[in-house]
């Protein structure tokens, strides 16, 4: 991505990104001064800032973090975080469990303060009549939303929520030549591709050293940090103008209209953004992902979700695994974002899947 060259232009400075997840530790030495802990509505900020298992704050660090003391150096260091905590099943405690935010909540707040940007690196297989409608008031507030697709390709390839959902832009995860990651999960809710291979996260809620990662969680932070970058060039920019830019300058060898089902758009190149001072994002008003909206999701066989999947199951499906593997960084255990995590809400429980690996695929078209 070129950063240092990036970091001319911009560094993200003036934007606020909202980091939905296990929470954010604020005191790693990279995120110091980088978490606007105070900002964090108090009906919703329930151990906000108490990272249970290091995912969260990994993604906030590949977002905003400073690199200081060998810490890692986010793609937008001048942006700040809004950390929010959900329960997934690494918080093994039912009754922290049960008194986490819940994600519907947590988006509304969030559409109600001054953040940009909303980023949330996790997903289910089912979807909820109330994140839908806040996902939707989030968007009439002007916020732009950005998920993981999910990481379960290599088992069952499901639908993933929040990043199907209308209105948030669906990250995959690829190499840096824009090779998908076999777990990356495909359908035509990929809206566009990220970094999420070889990608340093904290191995664990000790804070003790990283690991190479891999995930579309890794994916949906680089995306998010692009987005900060841009918008912090362009403040006068809408949501809308901010992602057409990304759409418009993605790298793909496929047509513009015929989106792929595992890369969507094409891989982001916000630097292809900054270069242009005069880059014509587009009417402030038009939905750029509108085709998208306007349609049904399918996965990559054209299937829309079952329709036992349309309500909250009774009982959880299985844990699933990842053959996904990595070696370690500056440590000698090893670890890799391929976690089967759990978002408790209410008596229901639903899937969100990080792992991963690579390979070359065709590509395949989403279905109209």
């Amino acid at each position: 991505m070129k950063a240092d060259e990036m970091w001319k232009s911009s560094t993200g400075k003036g934007i606020k990104v909202a980091v939905v997840d296990s929470g954010v530790n604020p005191n790693t030495a990279s995120l110091k001064g980088q978490v606007l802990v105070d900002e964090v509505p108090k009906a919703v900020a329930y151990k906000a800032t108490e990272d249970y298992d290091g995912h969260g704050t990994s993604m906030a660090e590949l977002i905003v973090g400073t690199g200081a003391d060998g810490g890692l150096k986010g793609l937008a260091p001048g942006a700040k975080i809004v950390p929010y905590r959900i329960a997934t099943t690494e918080l093994t405690d039912k009754s922290e469990a049960n008194k986490a935010p819940q994600v519907a909540a947590v988006i509304r707040a969030a559409a109600d303060s001054d953040v940009k940007i909303i980023s949330m690196s996790f997903g289910e297989d089912v979807e909820r009549p109330d994140v839908l409608a806040a996902v939707k008031y989030a968007q009439f507030k002007g916020k732009l939303m950005v998920a993981a697709t999910g990481n379960d390709a290599q088992e069952k390839n499901f639908i993933g929520y929040p990043a199907a959902y209308p209105y948030v832009v669906g990250v995959a995860a690829s190499d840096k030549s824009g090779t998908v990651g076999k777990f990356s999960e495909h359908g035509n809710y990929v809206d566009l591709a990220a970094p999420g291979l070889e990608v340093p996260t904290w191995c664990d809620n000790t804070f003790r050293s990283y690991c190479n990662g891999q995930g579309t969680s890794q994916a949906t932070a680089i995306a998010s940090a692009s987005a900060a970058l841009i918008w912090s060039a362009h403040p006068d920019w809408t949501a809308n103008q901010v992602l057409a830019s990304l759409i418009d300058t993605a790298g793909r060898d496929w047509a513009k209209d015929d989106p792929s089902t595992y890369l969507g758009y094409g891989l982001i190149r916000p630097r292809m953004v900054l270069e242009q001072s005069n880059f014509d994002p587009g009417a402030a008003n038009t939905d750029p992902l509108a085709r998208e909206n306007a349609t049904g999701v399918t996965d990559e066989a054209g299937n829309s979700p079952a329709a036992s999947a349309s309500a909250p199951s009774s009982s959880p499906p299985s844990k699933a695994t990842s053959g996904g593997q990595t070696s370690a960084a500056a440590s000698t255990s090893d670890t890799s974002d391929n976690t089967t995590m759990w978002i408790a809400l209410g008596a229901a429980a639903a899937v969100l899947v990080i792992g991963g690996g690579t390979f070359a695929v065709f590509r395949s078209r989403r279905a109209t």
